[in-house]
């Protein structure tokens, strides 16, 4: 379906048939990326009496009994009740459909054993007015991201002045293809997540961090429409999986 809105002064024009998926899912097999030493997800039959949920064992359907972490196994969006005491769900913080999406791509700086992800990498969003979410595309690029397990590895993290930017220029979706926007081990401190949703002094309730997605290089850097989809859960996260959706002016 070819459907148009207007955005800034500016018609464009999407189709619905054909969005760009660019998320991770939850693996049955073992490979999916993985992180915070969690253990891979388990996908097991059901079984109760003489019952199995496993049509090649002899079940009439098939129904898994699965096992896994949002946070640690594939693509997955948070709220701000992933760092408060509040249990605030995912499915309260995100309420709305579809939205504008900016894709950019950033790279790090070597700071000692670090790789940080500083406010000089972002690009100016001045006059972005309206612009809700931001996707970020980080370097180097490769298909490792799919399987790789960030375990141990201190992957990059944004600094706490990044994303306090984002949030002042009005971005309450924030994706990224880190395992977390803050340091894999910062004892505790959690600053890039706090200063992005708020904490403690303006609270945002609506906004949302998507980690473990994954761009790939054929999809260009620019203006998008974007649809998270999430689970129903009632928690802090869900797996997730966002989609995008080309525009043409």
């Amino acid at each position: 379906m070819q459907l148009s809105f207007n955005y800034n002064g500016i018609l464009y024009g999407f189709n619905t048939l054909y969005p760009l998926d660019i998320s991770l899912g939850v693996r049955h097999d073992g490979l999916g990326t993985n992180c915070f030493y969690t253990d891979r997800p388990i996908f097991k039959p059901y079984q109760s009496g003489d019952f199995i949920g496993n049509v090649a064992q002899g079940g009439a359907c098939n129904v898994d009994v699965i096992h896994f972490t949002p946070h640690g196994n594939g693509t997955h969006t948070e709220c701000i009740g992933h760092i408060t005491a509040e249990q605030q769900s995912i499915t309260e913080a995100l309420p709305q459909g579809i939205m504008v999406a900016k894709l950019i791509t950033v790279n790090h700086e070597i700071v000692g054993e670090d790789l940080v992800i500083n406010l000089k990498h972002l690009p100016s969003l001045e006059g972005e007015n309206g612009l809700e979410a931001i996707i970020i595309r980080t370097l180097p690029n490769s298909d490792s991201k799919k399987t790789v397990d960030y375990s141990g590895e201190n992957p990059a993290y944004f600094s706490p002045q990044a994303l306090q930017y984002l949030k002042e220029q009005g971005i309450k979706h924030l994706l990224c293809d880190i395992p977390s926007v803050d340091r894999e081990d910062d004892g505790g401190k959690l600053l890039a997540h706090k200063a992005f949703f708020g904490v403690p002094e303006s609270p945002r309730m609506d906004a949302t961090i998507t980690e473990l997605i994954y761009v790939n290089d054929s999809i260009e850097d620019g203006l998008y429409l974007l649809d998270i989809q999430i689970a129903s859960f009632q928690s802090d996260a869900s797996p997730s999986r966002p989609l995008l959706y080309r525009l043409e002016k």
